[in-house]
């Protein structure tokens, strides 16, 4: 039983295809079928079921996936443990939203950066299920997301805070200094919203289909920091994570409107697949994350 075989093994689990983890691996599709298929002969067990143009494992394959995954982790540890001493190198691909990039990301990779500078960072701005899908694939080392709270056993979560989303707008605006407003109270004002796959944005649709409401945005945009200038510059509403306007509200540029029949909270959130070995690249920058709060 090779090293190799066990990788193959864990990658054709996670991506229920002998063709894309060849692929991904850069073996020949042949090469892996060899694979796969010496190490059923030396368990004496069949370890995947063709179904239509995927492969999922079988219950022996099931267990067995459990085994490569400690064995796999043992090794990694081992190799680890006799490169504590050495400077963190690895590249590291994390894969985010466009406000958490826009406003978290650079203070995080700045002190990333300056402790540890050989380490080539790559970051994929997506939406959370598009995350999801890479983490579960092994195209990304770890995802940072807000979303409500997301769960799977398959998923390691390293981090959850709770990130309430508000209605927001310029300090000169009419409404600006009320107090105890009503949803209804704001909806026929512009709106300056991010696009409907955003998932605050789909929170926000929901609670307004409960209450038989609608809204017709005047702008619809993935760019937080354009929708808060066109609130700067033009008045209107918009519905933002308070982490994303904290900045500008101390500025005095923007202000939370008091809102008293509707409240949405969301979760910022790290998670890496529990299949992947966790480098110290990826849990140097989980610290970073954790320390700005």
């Amino acid at each position: 039983m090779e090293l190799r075989q066990l990788q193959t093994f864990i990658q054709i689990a996670q991506m229920q295809s002998f063709s894309r983890t060849a692929e991904m691996l850069g073996y020949s599709q042949s090469a892996v079928t060899v694979q796969i298929r010496q190490l059923e002969n030396e368990l004496g067990k069949r370890l995947f079921d063709r179904t239509g143009k995927k492969v999922v494992l079988t219950p022996q394959g099931e267990e067995f996936l459990e085994h490569a995954n400690r064995i796999l982790y043992d090794v990694h540890q081992a190799k680890a443990s006799m490169n504590d001493t050495d400077e963190l190198k690895n590249p590291l691909h994390i894969g985010t939203i466009e406000s958490l990039c826009t406003v978290k990301f650079p203070k995080i990779i700045r002190k990333f950066r300056e402790q540890y500078p050989r380490v080539s960072i790559r970051i994929t701005v997506d939406s959370p299920e598009k995350l999801i899908q890479m983490m579960e694939h092994n195209e990304l080392d770890l995802i940072y997301i807000l979303d409500t709270p997301r769960w799977d056993s398959n998923w390691i979560k390293v981090m959850e805070k709770a990130e309430p989303v508000m209605f927001v707008t310029s300090v000169s605006h009419r409404l600006a200094k009320e107090r105890n407003l009503l949803l209804d109270d704001l909806l026929k004002e512009p709106f300056y919203l991010t696009e409907r796959n955003a998932n605050y944005r789909q929170a926000l649709d929901g609670q307004l289909a409960l209450r038989r409401k609608e809204l017709s945005p005047m702008l619809e945009i993935s760019d937080t920091a354009f929708i808060k200038k066109m609130l700067m510059r033009g008045g209107g509403v918009s519905f933002l994570p308070r982490f994303a306007v904290e900045d500008d509200i101390e500025k005095k540029k923007l202000t939370l409107l008091d809102v008293k029949d509707i409240e949405i909270t969301m979760y910022r959130q790290i998670f890496y697949h529990k299949n992947k070995f966790k480098t110290k690249e990826m849990e140097k920058f989980a610290e970073f994350a954790l320390a700005d709060n």
